[in-house]
């Protein structure tokens, strides 16, 4: 029993003396009740556990006034009312709104000065005194892009003069030796491509050092998508050099996309399927290359093969090589192949422009070789695009903004003529993001071909879930087009979204005499599995004279691996 009453004591002697300790109150006071709703405006701490607490605050609250002017406050008394309150007294005096800095020209160029704040005079400049410490921070920042770390930045000699204005010199030390970039360790992808260093992320050694610009430079490997920053970057002073550590991962870039759509045939009425795979590997050398291999079926007996090799920064310079070959063949009718060999130039993550030369070559395959809307032709182009990328930190959907525009120029030739053509091609899509769940998706798809003459075989294909959706695929064919796909999301989590189809396109085909306007509409989802992304789409389309039917619908399946 007594052990007990004992063990109570401690206990509440402890308690009580931790809440006893947090029952001074401190009211803080000006010379008058201006100046007092001042300092109430601060929403300064006015509960605290002891003394030194409590001159601690009030000296904290004595700083914040001189930050806005009051530069001339002092604390007057700090006095005891009873047991548990203390009232500190501050006379705030006169508030100087504005500072006067003079700087040395020699020491501080002007330009530098006006990317922080207007200069109107050669010796000094005036800002609100409230606004002077980040003005200073963003100086001392700006410099520091010079190769400077260590510069020290202070206002020194700050007086009032005569006619009541705050004045200071502003002090640079400056160290004597610029600090570069000596040296650059890769830790974690030790093997990551150092050509993606120099030309992609603009890192190079024997650069001026600014960490700043540094971390902003690292955070375009989000627009990689065979690497990933693990931490931010980290830097080693030694008397003599400075040597830069990078913190990467090799993530998983490889993937492979296929889908198998089904639907009823308006002749037979019967179900009739198509799909395709589609084969992305990205980096598997470690030099940052590409390629694509995309085979297709569909249900009007098309097929089309397709491969594309992209070899970024030959030799260790800017310029990359981009080759693809398309092989489209339709049933017995004709086969078409088109290759291309490019240069492209990366300006820097996000930008990215292409020039060089295609070459096609249409086949015949039909008995009656007399047939007016197909030919044997070839066809040289030259071409020059523009490609502009965004990501975005999400899962399901890391792209945010693409767009690639296109211009081709050139001749066909074939057993009757030499005729001069001109492509044009434009595709973007853009993720407006209204919150973390709700999203709509834009995706603009059009192309242009100008000539005098026009061949079935040459002609635009388009139509299906990588086109309007609600079609078959490849089912149409123009000379010129325009489809733009809308979707609005919402995400369930991190892992499932649900989407709407809204589609819509025009279309001529200068052959037949068609001028059609087509919609598409229907819904889907999708879900991010340990297997990668399952996407299901159920979509009508019909043109607009035409009346909705159930039948005419098509379901779209598809699966992306990521490996």
């Amino acid at each position: 029993m007594r052990k007990s009453f004992f063990l109570y004591l401690i206990i509440y002697a402890i308690f009580s003396s931790e809440s006893f300790s947090q029952n001074f109150r401190l009211k803080i006071n000006g010379n008058n009740a201006i100046e007092t709703k001042i300092i109430d405006s601060l929403e300064y701490k006015k509960f605290h556990k002891d003394l030194l607490s409590i001159k601690a605050e009030t000296d904290s609250v004595q700083q914040l006034l001189f930050k806005k002017g009051f530069v001339e406050s002092k604390v007057i008394h700090i006095n005891k009312i009873n047991d548990s309150v203390f009232n500190a007294k501050l006379h705030l005096k006169r508030r100087l709104k504005t500072i006067t800095v003079y700087y040395d020209k020699n020491s501080i160029e002007k330009s530098v000065l006006t990317k922080i704040t207007p200069i109107t005079n050669e010796d000094f400049f005036v800002v609100e005194f409230s606004k002077i410490e980040n003005i200073l921070n963003n100086l001392n920042q700006e410099i520091s892009k010079e190769g400077l770390p260590f510069l020290k930045l202070k206002l020194d000699h700050i007086k009032i003069t005569n006619n009541n204005t705050l004045t200071a010199e502003l002090v640079l030390d400056r160290p004597k030796k610029k600090r570069t970039i000596n040296d650059i360790i890769i830790k974690g992808y030790e093997k990551f491509p150092r050509s993606y260093l120099k030309h992609f992320l603009k890192i190079k050694t024997n650069s001026l050092f600014s960490l700043n610009e540094i971390k902003t430079k690292t955070k375009n490997l989000q627009n990689l998508r065979f690497a990933n920053e693990i931490k931010s970057p980290e830097v080693l002073f030694s008397q003599d050099s400075t040597t830069l550590y990078l913190y990467l991962k090799k993530a998983q870039s490889n993937a492979f996309d296929g889908f198998l759509g089904f639907g009823s045939n308006e002749e037979t009425s019967k179900i009739q399927f198509d799909g395709y795979l589609n084969l992305n590997l990205t980096n598997n050398l470690n030099f940052g290359e590409s390629f694509k291999l995309l085979y297709k079926s569909d249900e009007n007996d098309q097929k089309t093969f397709q491969a594309n090799l992209t070899l970024p920064y030959i030799l260790k310079s800017p310029v990359g090589l981009d080759f693809s070959l398309n092989i489209f063949r339709k049933d017995s009718t004709f086969s078409t192949v088109n290759q291309s060999a490019k240069l492209h130039y990366q300006i820097n993550a996000k930008h990215k422009i292409f020039g060089g030369i295609i070459n096609e070559e249409s086949n015949n395959l039909l008995n009656n070789s007399s047939s007016l809307q197909i030919a044997d032709y070839t066809k040289t182009l030259f071409t020059l695009s523009y490609e502009f990328n965004r990501p975005q930190t999400n899962n399901l959907f890391p792209a945010k903004t693409y767009l690639n525009v296109a211009v081709n120029s050139g001749n066909r030739k074939d057993s009757n003529r030499t005729e001069q053509q001109n492509i044009l091609r434009f595709k973007a899509f853009n993720i407006f993001n209204f919150n973390r769940k709700n999203s709509i998706y834009l995706n603009v798809d059009a192309n242009y071909m100008s000539s005098d003459t026009f061949y079935d075989n040459e002609l635009f294909r388009f139509g299906g879930i990588n086109s309007i959706r609600g079609f078959e695929e490849n089912s149409l064919f123009a000379n010129l087009f325009g489809v733009i796909n809308s979707e609005y999301r919402f995400q369930l989590n991190n892992a499932i979204y649900l989407h709407t189809v809204i589609d819509a396109a025009y279309y001529e085909n200068n052959i037949s005499n068609t001028t059609q306007k087509l919609f598409g509409y229907g819904f889907g989802f999708g879900v991010l599995t340990k297997s990668g992304l399952f996407k299901l789409t159920f979509a009508n389309g019909k043109n607009e004279n035409q009346k909705f039917k159930l039948s005419n619908s098509k379901l779209h399946i598809s699966l992306t691996t990521y490996f």
